[in-house]
This record gives C-alpha cells, sequence and structure tokens, in this order.
C-alpha cells in the first residue's frame, strides 16, 4: 500500500544512507524498522502482562536472587578468606 507520511529531513537522510548500506530501499527500511517496533511494542506489552499476572515486581525478584546468591556463595568467600 502507498502512503505519504511527514518525516524529519534528519532522519530521511539517515535512513536513506542505511539503505544504500544494507542495499534496500527507503521503502523496505521503513517497513522493516516499523515491523521491529511493532514487534518490540509487542513484545513490552506481553512482558508487561506477565509481569502484573505474576507479581513482576523485577527489582524485588533481583533483589531475591542476589540474596540467594549471597547466601550460597558466604560460607566459600569465608572459608578461603
Amino acid at each position: 500500500m502507498k502512503t505519504a507520511i511527514s518525516v524529519d529531513d534528519q532522519l530521511v537522510m539517515a535512513a536513506d544512507r542505511a539503505a544504500r548500506e544494507i542495499g534496500i530501499s527507503r521503502s523496505r527500511l521503513f517497513s522493516l524498522a516499523l515491523q521491529d517496533y511493532l514487534r518490540n511494542r509487542e513484545h513490552h506489552r506481553i512482558l508487561e502482562e506477565l509481569n502484573r499476572v505474576y507479581g513482576g515486581d523485577t527489582q524485588q525478584a533481583e533483589k531475591r536472587v542476589a540474596k540467594r546468591l549471597k547466601a550460597k556463595f558466604r560460607p566459600t568467600i569465608k572459608e578461603n578468606w
């Protein structure tokens, strides 16, 4: 589908350079970039939903993992010092 959009001149020039470097058209580059953006956005949405469902306070989870690792390796560290 053809469509007209407004894009900053600097962004278009950078896109032209990138498209030339990888050997594709500017249109193809924009299509790939949009596809990648939408995929990442969907992955982020799914991750947020999983975190919400499973209590995804990632900072708390990281703290629990760090605490367990410290407890596991503390005896080894004390013995070697």
